[in-house]
């Protein structure tokens, strides 16, 4: 026949012992109660800090536990508390199809943040309420930051060196490599382990819009910086022109010629010369020659000039001949040059 006793008789047993215990071994008991007691409660990230980029997703992993007999009444994030209450993000207006609660109310309670704003840097604690008591965890701190792309110098004369950096705010991990991009396509041969990619010796080739990116994140560029090359002397553009090496004209007519550059820096000043002539004829973009006479005939040429230096154009032969009665192109070339400067007469 069994006996059966109290609750209360079985207590009262247990306290007797204990009071019959040494010091040290109720202290080491109470330890291994209080030990057991804490495990059964806990909410434990993978990563306690997370970097990650603008416009990207991030999961912030996450797990808990509670004790067994209990029922999960409510389990939710929040990043600061309303009052006495944590603020449940679901409910907060902005995160709405912006936040998604992956976990359950077993033990996930991963958090997915899709389309991340720099404004989602914040520090993220998992909450939950059970039937017989609540916990919320430590703070995961979430660093939003974007791809910028640092140039030194932004301006630059040829043959000059430039440096582009691309930087984030926080560390991604991992980084393997960098892309570069130039107007926005991917510069060949470019992909680097470092953050830094310098160009030596710069043309005038090489002016044009600048971007990087990280590896995985490549349709997440930085924005675009612009580098502008200047020549340290006229010359180096790709140009194509016709110029017109002779003229035959009619005694007294009128005859305009014009000068025109590509130069960079752009053209301060247009003066015009007659060959064997020291003085200049003219300044200016144009020169007209009025009421033309038999003196009139010559070569003639424009000087442009900027902060770079000078260049002449080709001579133009002009022919005076009484008896002709209009302008005969006799001598017409094509060239096909490398030049920063191009000289046109119209």
């Amino acid at each position: 026949m069994s006996v059966f006793q109290s609750p209360l008789v079985s207590f009262l047993s247990l306290s007797v012992t204990l009071l019959l215990l040494p010091i040290s071994v109720l202290f080491k008991f109470w330890v291994f109660l209080l030990g057991n007691v804490t495990k059964c409660w806990s909410v434990t990230y993978t990563h306690q800090k997370i970097c990650a980029l603008k416009g990207s997703t991030v999961d912030i992993s996450c797990s808990y536990r509670y004790p067994s007999y209990h029922e999960i009444k409510q389990a939710f994030w929040f990043t600061k508390w309303s009052g006495m209450e944590a603020e449940d993000l679901s409910s907060v207006p902005g995160y709405e199809g912006h936040i998604e609660y992956l976990g359950d109310k077993e033990s996930d309670c991963t958090l997915r943040i899709t389309d991340l704003r720099l404004s989602d840097s914040a520090g993220y604690r998992f909450r939950f309420i059970t039937s017989g008591g609540k916990l919320s965890g430590s703070p995961v701190s979430l660093t939003v930051t974007d791809v910028v792309l640092e140039m030194d110098p932004t301006s630059v004369s040829e043959g000059e060196k430039v440096t582009l950096r691309c930087r984030t705010k926080c560390t991604l991990d991992p980084i393997t490599a960098f892309s570069w991009y130039k107007n926005g396509q991917p510069i060949p041969n470019s992909n680097t382990a470092s953050p830094v990619y310098i160009l030596f010796s710069v043309s005038s080739e090489d002016t044009g819009r600048y971007s990087c990116s990280v590896e995985g994140h490549e349709d997440l560029p930085s924005a675009e910086e612009t580098l502008t090359v200047t020549c340290k002397y006229i010359g180096d553009f790709n140009v194509q022109f016709d110029i017109l090496t002779m003229l035959i004209l009619a005694l007294r007519i009128d005859l305009t010629l014009t000068c025109s550059s590509d130069a960079n820096p752009p053209v301060d000043k247009y003066t015009w010369y007659k060959k064997n002539v020291t003085s200049p004829k003219a300044s200016g973009q144009s020169y007209s020659i009025t009421n033309i006479i038999s003196e009139d005939r010559g070569e003639y040429y424009c000087e442009a000039q900027n902060g770079r230096g000078s260049m002449n154009s080709t001579a133009l032969m002009i022919i005076v001949a009484g008896k002709v009665t209009s302008s005969i192109l006799l001598y017409k070339k094509m060239f096909n040059k490398k030049l920063c400067f191009k000289i046109i007469f119209f």
